[in-house]
């Protein structure tokens, strides 16, 4: 406990997330406009009455990104899930069980470590619609192999551990001894990178948004910013407060992602 305390990039991380979650969940009671209502008031600079401004169709910049805190937070973390789960599955199954099937595996994350996965977010995007439901399973189908990696390793080095021979010695399963034991005692650097995962899902949506793929019936961030692209000379302001939410949520996951990792990482834990 007293390292969670002393790690000043995981305690900056969390107060910023805290923020930002408190934000999102209290989103109809800090809107001082409903975002999605156009108003007269085309590109008014921010004031008292849009604190930051308002964009091109007259739609109150603050409370648009007070309720984009929803989208980015749950695109990331549910495809991050997605990842986590797909990632730890296939490395624990490649690491514990060996041989032709760690092989087999390892050439199938080598194969999707070689496709440009942003690109084929891009093609799977355009050719099934940019509802945010198919973003989220695109994304976390795409970013799993950085956890089957960490998972295979982990599972490698576990695999030879007397409590798990142990159990092997005992006739237990290999699945139930990687449910029980491989995947529980190995989860600890999934859980950081899964965090660091987050960030990189909510830039990909952004990414995606931006490029004009986003959902059209939800508020997202990388639409602002692709919004505002329009009147940056004018109406600047658009661009970028909605670029720096995203930047700050990115920023407060990161944090978090290397304060875990150096808190549950051992042989970080060694060095200092």
């Amino acid at each position: 406990m007293s390292r969670l305390k002393d790690n000043k990039q995981l305690r900056n991380g969390i107060i910023f997330l805290t923020v930002i979650l408190f934000v999102a969940a209290a989103a109809p009671l800090l809107a001082t406009h409903d975002p999605f209502k156009l108003n007269e008031d085309i590109l008014a600079a921010p004031g008292s009455k849009y604190l930051l401004g308002s964009d091109g169709l007259g739609r109150d910049v603050f409370s648009g990104i007070i309720y984009g805190a929803r989208t980015s937070i749950m695109v990331g973390v549910i495809a991050a899930v997605i990842s986590a789960v797909i990632g730890v599955v296939i490395g624990g199954i490649a690491g514990f069980f060996g041989g032709k099937t760690d092989l087999v595996i390892s050439e199938i994350i080598n194969i999707f470590l070689m496709l440009p996965s942003f690109f084929l977010i891009l093609i799977v995007v355009a050719l099934f619609g940019s509802n945010l439901f198919n973003m989220m399973i695109i994304i976390g189908l795409t970013t799993w192999t950085s956890n089957a990696k960490l998972m295979r390793a982990q599972a490698l080095s576990l695999r030879e551990r007397t409590f798990i021979k142990a159990q092997m010695t005992l006739g237990k399963s290999r699945g139930r001894i990687l449910i029980e034991h491989i995947i529980p005692n190995g989860i600890f650097p999934i859980i950081a990178n899964t965090t660091m995962n987050i960030s990189q899902a909510i830039l990909l949506e952004s990414s995606l948004s931006f490029l004009g793929l986003g959902d059209p019936n939800l508020i997202s961030w990388g639409q602002m910013v692709y919004q505002g692209k329009s009147y940056l000379v004018n109406g600047w302001w658009v661009s970028t407060f909605s670029g720096l939410a995203i930047v700050i949520t990115v920023l407060a996951f990161y944090l978090i992602g290397d304060g875990l990792n150096n808190v549950l990482n051992p042989k970080l834990r060694a060095k200092k």
